[in-house]
C-alpha cells in the first residue's frame, strides 16, 4: 500500500511563494497520474495540477496558470507544487493524491494548510 506524506503548508502574505511536496512511500506500487488538489472551508474539493508519473503532461487550473507550476522526481517518488504570486483566494487545505490505474484518484495525504493573508 502506498502512504502520501505532505509538507510546506504555511502562512504567507499576498504575492508570496510557498512549495508544497508530496513524497509516497511504502511497497511497490503501481502509479498512474498525482495530482494536487484544494478545499475552502463552504467550497467544493477541486483540482489545482496534475501530473504523469511517466512522459511529461501535466495539467494546470486556468485560476493558478501562470502561477502554479507542478513537477516530478521519479527517483524520490515525490511531487511538487510551487506556488508563486499568491493571493487570499489561494486560502485552502491542500491535498495530494494518487491515481493508480488512470481510472480515479484513490490514495490521498493528509492536506496541508495554505493561508495566504492581504
Amino acid at each position: 500500500q502506498v502512504q502520501l506524506v505532505e509538507s510546506g503548508g504555511g502562512l504567507v502574505q499576498a504575492g508570496g511563494s510557498l512549495r508544497l511536496s508530496c513524497a509516497a512511500s511504502g511497497r511497490a506500487f503501481s502509479r498512474y497520474e498525482m495530482g494536487w488538489f484544494r478545499q475552502a472551508p463552504g467550497k467544493e474539493r477541486e483540482v489545482v495540477a496534475q501530473i504523469r508519473w511517466s512522459g511529461s503532461s501535466t495539467y494546470v487550473a486556468d485560476s493558478v496558470k501562470g502561477r502554479f507550476t507542478i513537477s516530478r522526481d521519479n527517483a524520490k517518488n515525490t511531487v511538487y507544487l510551487q506556488m508563486n504570486g499568491l493571493k487570499p483566494e489561494d486560502t485552502a487545505v491542500y491535498y495530494c493524491a494518487l491515481d493508480q490505474t488512470g481510472r480515479g484518484y484513490t490514495i490521498w495525504g493528509q492536506g496541508t494548510q495554505v493561508t495566504v493573508s492581504s
